[in-house]
């Protein structure tokens, strides 16, 4: 459940944990400006910056979240990105957070965008999109210390905050500073308003100056401070962050278009090359794809590396596609045809924002069958070619078809990357090179890049009136089907799809239409004997693509080879599951080369890491 907040009769809001006031006597704003906002300095030191990264500790009403991203749009001279990555060990719901903000006017717009993208904040880290992707809030969600062992960057600012040290020790404790001090750069500033003489001790061994400054009254004081160590820090190995020049992206699906945006958006000129005279060419040309997460009941690194990557497709929809034409949040059935449960048990309400148990009228609207379901209600389908389209109109992204990538030179002495068509003519030169070209990225990597290729056929048809037995909503299980997707021609229905593994065609087959057909009756049987006659006629249409994989099902994301191959990334391997993580691995991506915040938790950047396998020598 959302952390239960009291409201005291001056409209305070007052936490019963820990016996303490969020905000101070006079008032919230008037602390987030002067103490977190002016006291680091802002927003005079980001002026003209590339980008500025904030470390709060205590999100509480996420009231020094709004000051700032304020502050931040109505400044000229503003960071072209702003991360602000705050820890929250019990966050508030989102209608606390409405009604926190609802004293100050002037932020209930910014408090709306917040509060309608507060869900599903399980224990992890969730990566909320404001401002078209230009200001960025991690949350991360449980002890500070333990999230902060999760973050690899380098903070510009520290807002030091949370209920008082005598209500929340172990928030001021010394491993907690100890723990900010890892996430700070000689420089990095750091505000409070407490003065508490533990606070100052702490901070002072664990490297910052710090002093007392006029407080905002009834205060006294108030904390400034600057990291600023008397030794050389041992910092984590980090890979100095890079400059935004050009770029070369070799696949035109939804990998290259989405890692494509997410470097245009910090300033890169990006050129996209893709053998198909048009974008979506290859896998993400189907018609139609379902975005639902994965559950287990262990809630193993997939599935809450799926949650992660549907978060982040999801706010990409919302914000570039039409709903209902482009795309639905419809919610999924997900039949559990062994009979498991599928949910971790221990889920909180903000596991139900995901997914919960399927209600007897759920599957009984969709199948006649006893099998156990889950109900998926961050989930829907997409048309991928759409978001491919409209990622790909981005500023600072060209498009380049028909264009064969048959090898790629680096340029010893200028360090450029050169991309060659098969005769060893020149189609473009860039700074970094980046693989998102499925399969195919195999063949431009010395001893290659361990990867799969899979082929899936779906079957698909038009809707007419007598489809009656079609349920309302997605259904996925052995197979899937999607009921409902309107095009220009009229409303579409999809199933499938097959899984052929090591099958690098896309020519249609018969005997995948059948197998269609047969998961189809297992999955749906009601839908199944309804189109029966489609397939049995031939009448039933087909679509295929190729897919591919990494051996343990998992994307590529990152450098191929640091050393040997520098400005040659990757992000490919995404298997069946494009939708769920090519914008997540894209922006994993970005995070990575310019040495920002994680989106997600190092444990699962490592991972997704594209040099896994290649260290470990000939075959894998």
């Amino acid at each position: 459940m959302a952390e239960p907040i009291e409201w005291l009769e001056d409209g305070t809001p007052y936490s019963p944990r820990y016996g303490d006031r969020y905000r101070s006597e006079l008032g919230g704003l008037a602390q987030s400006r002067e103490v977190f906002l002016h006291g680091c300095g802002l927003p005079a030191a980001w002026a003209d910056r590339p980008q500025w990264r904030i470390l709060e500790t205590g999100f509480g009403l996420g009231l020094n979240f709004l000051v700032t991203w304020q502050a931040w749009k109505a400044d000229l001279q503003r960071p072209r990105l702003l991360h602000f990555v705050s820890t929250e060990a019990h966050p508030a719901s989102a209608a606390d957070v409405l009604r926190a903000a609802a004293a100050h006017p002037e932020l209930m717009p910014l408090a709306e965008q917040l509060a309608a993208q507060l869900w599903g904040l399980l224990p992890g880290f969730h990566r909320l999109v404001f401002e078209e992707g230009r200001v960025l809030l991690t949350l991360c969600i449980g002890d500070t210390k333990a999230v902060l062992r999760e973050q690899v960057f380098e903070a510009d600012s520290v807002y030091l905050d949370g209920f008082s040290p005598s209500k929340n020790p172990d928030m001021w404790d010394l491993h907690t500073l100890k723990a900010v001090a890892r996430c700070c750069r000689r420089g990095t500033r750091v505000t409070s308003w407490t003065v508490a003489r533990s606070v100052l001790d702490g901070l002072t061994h664990c490297g910052f100056s710090v002093t007392k400054t006029a407080g905002l009254p009834p205060k006294r004081d108030n904390l400034h401070g600057e990291f600023n160590p008397r030794w050389a820090p041992r910092k984590a190995e980090r890979p100095a962050a890079v400059t935004p020049t050009t770029c070369i992206v070799i696949g035109g699906g939804l990998a290259g278009a989405a890692v494509a945006a997410s470097l245009a958006r910090r300033g890169w000129q990006v050129e996209v090359l893709d053998s198909n005279e048009a974008p979506a060419g290859g896998a993400s040309g189907l018609p139609a794809g379902l975005l639902v997460p994965h559950v287990s009941p262990d809630d193993s690194l997939l599935s809450r590396l799926s949650r992660c990557g549907v978060r982040a497709t999801l706010q990409q929809a919302q914000t570039l596609l039409q709903e209902w034409s482009d795309w639905q949040a419809s919610g999924v059935l997900e039949l559990r045809l062994d009979n498991s449960r599928g949910l971790p048990s221990d889920w909180s309400e903000a596991g139900s924002d995901w997914s919960s148990l399927a209600t007897r009228a759920q599957i009984g609207s969709a199948t006649s069958t006893s099998a156990s379901a889950c109900w998926h209600r961050k989930a829907g389908w997409i048309k991928p070619a759409r978001l491919v389209e409209v990622l790909l109109s981005q500023p600072g992204i060209q498009w380049r078809g028909n264009a064969d990538v048959s090898q790629l030179q680096r340029d010893a002495t200028t360090g450029l990357w050169h991309a060659q068509d098969a005769n060893g003519g020149s189609l473009a030169k860039a700074d970094l090179v980046v693989l998102a070209a499925g399969y195919a990225s195999k063949l431009l990597v010395d001893g290659g890049l361990p990867l799969q290729a899979i082929r899936g056929q779906v079957s698909w048809g038009w809707r007419d009136g007598e489809d009656t037995a079609f349920p309302a909503f997605p259904v996925n299980g052995n197979g899937s089907f999607i009921p409902d997707v309107p095009t220009h021609e009229g409303r579409m229905w999809l199933c499938g799809a097959s899984f052929e593994r090591d099958q690098n065609n896309t020519e249609l087959r018969p005997d995948n239409q059948q197998e269609n057909l047969s998961r189809l009756q297992s999955l749906l049987p009601a839908v199944a004997s309804q189109l029966a006659n489609e397939f049995q006629k031939g009448t039933a249409l087909a679509w295929a693509g190729v897919r591919c994989a990494s051996p343990d099902r998992l994307p590529l994301v990152g450098a191929v080879d640091g050393d040997l191959l520098p400005g040659l990334w990757t992000s490919t391997a995404m298997g069946s599951r494009g939708l769920t993580f090519a914008v997540l691995c894209a922006e994993l991506l970005a995070a990575q080369l310019h040495g920002e915040p994680l989106p997600v938790e190092s444990r699962m950047a490592r991972a997704l890491w594209a040099g896994r396998f290649r260290i470990r020598g000939p075959g894998y």
